[in-house]
This record gives C-alpha cells, structure tokens and sequence, in this order.
C-alpha cells in the first residue's frame, strides 16, 4: 500500500478522495480480518461497491473488543482511550506512527501555520495521568516543534500558566493553548485572563470532573474567562489518526483525506442529506492498516460544503474521546 500512503495527503479533489478511498476499502475488506467478517455478516459484495458513500462502516465499538488491523502486520503503537474504572476501551493498534505524525502535522498547519513560530501551551491534567492518548503523542511533537521557549505542560499549575500567557500577550508571540474543558474552567475560575490574540483550543470532554453543558454556553464562559472572540475545538478520537478543527462558532473543517457522512439513527446503513440530524460516520484514510471507515457514536449535521457540527452524543456511549458534548 505504499502508493496509497504517499497518495493520502496529496488528495485535491472529490474524484481523486473517491478514487483511494475505494482503493482503500478493497484493500481493508481483503486484509482486516473483523472488517471482512462484518462485511459478509452483512451480505455486501465488494465489487458493487463504486462510490465511498456506498463503503460499509465499522461500528466503532468493535477497536473495544477487536483486534482491527491489518493480517500479519505488528503494532509499534497503541492508543487508548480513556474511560471510566471498570469499563472497556478502545484500542487502535498503529503499525506506522509516520501516517499520524504527518496527518496531524498537514492538518494543523492548514489551519494554524508552523509550530515553530507559535507558543504551543497544554492544559490536559486527565491525558497526561494515563499511557496510550493520541493526543499526547500529537501535543509532544507539536511542542518539540516549536522555537518559543514558553511552550509545554502546565498540568495543575494555574499561576504558572497564568504568568506565561502575560509574558507571551506582552511579547506579542502567536500561542495556542490545548486544553480539555474542564481544566480550562478550572483555570479561568482561578485566573482570568484578557487576551484576545490567543487560540483557545478545547479539545472536550469533562471527564467526569464537571457536569456537562451545551457548547454555546461553554465557549460564552470561555470566552469572557479568557477574553477572546471565538473559542476553537478539535475533534479527534482513539480510533482515528485525523482530526478535524473548528475556528469559528463550532463548524467542524476536515482535511482532505478525511470526510464525514451522516447516517440514518433508526437505519444506519442509510445515509442523510445534509443539514439532516444523524450518527457521524467518518472516512479517515490516514487510517490505512487498521480501518477508514468508522460508525461513530457521535450526533451531527453536515452542512453542504462538507463541514459539519457535533450536536452530541448517543445516550449509551461512553463519555470519551475529544468534543464529545452534550449540546
């Protein structure tokens, strides 16, 4: 598969995406064994398939109980999800960590430049507490990028991480601040702040440390805790090696060897026209040895320009991943 992976991060238009994208699900429906019983279990022949809005999706609970790679190939990674005591995770099984260092390194820098002229500043006390996030891995790199001096972790040092962005707003120097929800309110509580210039970037989730909100109410507090005009979210999970980035009122951009599909709640093999609420389906071709197409539990809308909106969540999924609020 290698002309596939050299050819992942060139893709310009939807007839090259739809292209891989069946070169891709042939492949997969060949090779990963739990994706090849899936597909039989529901009677699909793979030749008839000729559009990707015609691939099947893997339920997203099968990365908690499934080995879903590629036969014969070894993990040199593996990330895990975080959950609560007691309950299963998820687990993605990453035979080439290059596919992820450079989805992530393309998509930030379309959207936010070079690491190397930014201060890169982390607030995420519950990943930093467990082996195997992914966002750690991509947050460490990212910051290991960077030339401002300022850039690293700040766990439950709020003073410290206040002082730093005084000294960054003072030295005029672009700084993007990753946090999970909960340790941003946390900070803001403690240490507000009036900084219009810096990229506040939540990257969800309470964790069970505080009760849930709808996301127009969260980024209001956000943005007067931290004196900003818009609040930017990732979505980004375990089970993918792609994020997507919202830079204003939470409309989600994927990169361009990812997609997002909605499908039918009551019928998921059916898919919705846009602006139709539903189950996010995902297509993450950097997911090349374990599978790109992915039933999220998630709820969204897509808008007709291939953005979408996370509207929440089904009721009996886990409290995980990133941007996973109830709205």
């Amino acid at each position: 598969m290698l002309l596939e992976a050299n050819a992942i991060f060139t893709i310009q238009d939807e007839a090259a995406f739809n292209a891989l994208a069946l070169s891709i699900f042939r492949f997969q429906a060949t090779h990963v064994a739990v994706y090849r019983k899936y597909i039989a279990y529901l009677g699909r022949n793979v030749s008839d398939v000729q559009h990707y809005t015609d691939i099947p999706f893997l339920p997203i609970e099968f990365f908690k109980t499934q080995n879903v790679l590629v036969d014969d190939q070894e993990a040199i990674l593996t990330f895990q999800s975080s959950g609560t005591t007691g309950s299963v995770t998820s687990k993605h099984f990453v035979t080439d960590p290059s596919l992820y260092e450079k989805s992530y390194n393309q998509a930030f820098q379309m959207s936010y430049g070079d690491p190397s002229d930014s201060a890169i500043l982390a607030l995420l006390p519950s990943y930093q507490e467990r082996e195997g996030s992914s966002l750690i891995y991509m947050v460490n790199d990212l910051i290991s990028q960077s030339n401002v001096p300022e850039s690293g972790y700040f766990l439950a040092d709020h003073q410290s991480l206040f002082q730093t962005l005084i000294t960054l707003q003072q030295k005029g120097v672009k700084t993007i601040l990753f946090g999970v929800t909960y340790a941003l309110l946390d900070f803001i509580a403690s240490y507000p702040v009036q900084f219009p210039e810096l990229i506040v970037m939540e990257t969800g989730g309470m964790k069970g440390r505080r009760k849930e909100m709808i996301r127009h109410e969260l980024h209001e507090i956000l943005k007067d805790g931290f004196g900003v005009p818009q609040v930017h979210s990732e979505y980004g999970m375990t089970e993918l090696l792609s994020q997507a980035y919202a830079i204003q009122d939470g409309i989600f951009q994927t990169p361009p060897w990812m997609k997002v599909l909605i499908r039918d709640t009551n019928d998921p093999l059916t898919l919705l026209h846009n602006r139709q609420t539903g189950a996010i389906n995902v297509i993450d071709l950097a997911n090349l040895y374990s599978c790109a197409f992915i039933a999220t539990q998630d709820l969204g809308k897509l808008h007709t320009d291939g953005r979408f909106e996370i509207l929440g969540r089904f009721d009996h999924s886990d409290i995980r991943g990133c941007n996973l609020l109830v709205q």
